[in-house]
């Protein structure tokens, strides 16, 4: 038998049981490259909503939720501090809420939420993402006798009011962000997702 003959059979079997193998073999790189695009359970859990039950919650008082990995205040608001929102216009950077990635559409009212007697937030100060501490007292020293109840960022002393509005001459530049929410019953809160309030 001749070296110079050329068996086209077996060349074309070596050829096609090459390309089958390296199909194979992108293949199984692939398949791990590709998922690990995917977001892990525990990132997917992360950012999903959170149900919030504030049944419980009394007047003037506030309760936490972790939603994204931050925290979301719940408070429960009074007639009297609702009142009182109306008489700081002037003490505010933006009152009325204009910086519209601050909040929801629905949220943008004087009390910033659906209901009026309950305010959700994010607990991060718009500076520089401290945690400012809930402060509902009346007129305390350390912070003055115009002071009518709201948020202290101890970090740089912004001030929020208690509908998280920034006050005037802090360094917080905007309000505090309230977050996507809706009732899905009276009292359960969504937190994290849109939807229509009960």
């Amino acid at each position: 038998m001749s070296t110079d003959t050329v068996d086209v059979a077996r060349r074309r079997f070596l050829v096609n049981s090459t390309t089958v193998v390296g199909a194979v073999g992108v293949g199984f790189v692939c398949v791990p490259f590709l998922a690990s695009w995917m977001p892990s359970e525990r990132a997917k859990n992360a950012g999903a909503p959170i149900e919030a039950d504030i049944s419980k919650l009394e007047e003037g008082r506030m309760m936490t939720v972790e939603w994204q990995s931050k925290p979301v205040w719940i408070v429960r608001r009074s007639e009297k501090t609702l009142a009182d929102l109306e008489t700081l216009t002037e003490s505010l950077r933006d009152p009325n809420s204009e910086v519209v990635d601050q909040q929801p559409e629905y949220a943008q009212n004087a009390a910033r939420s659906r209901k009026a007697e309950i305010l959700v937030l994010v607990g991060i100060c718009t500076h520089l993402g401290c945690s400012p501490t809930y402060r509902p007292e009346l007129a305390p020293v350390d912070l003055g006798s115009d002071w009518l109840g709201g948020f202290f960022c101890p970090c740089h002393s912004s001030k929020f009011d208690m509908a998280g509005r920034v006050y005037q001459n802090v360094p917080a530049p905007t309000n505090l962000v309230v977050p996507p929410h809706y009732y899905v019953t009276d009292t359960t809160i969504l937190v994290g997702q849109d939807g229509e309030a009960a």
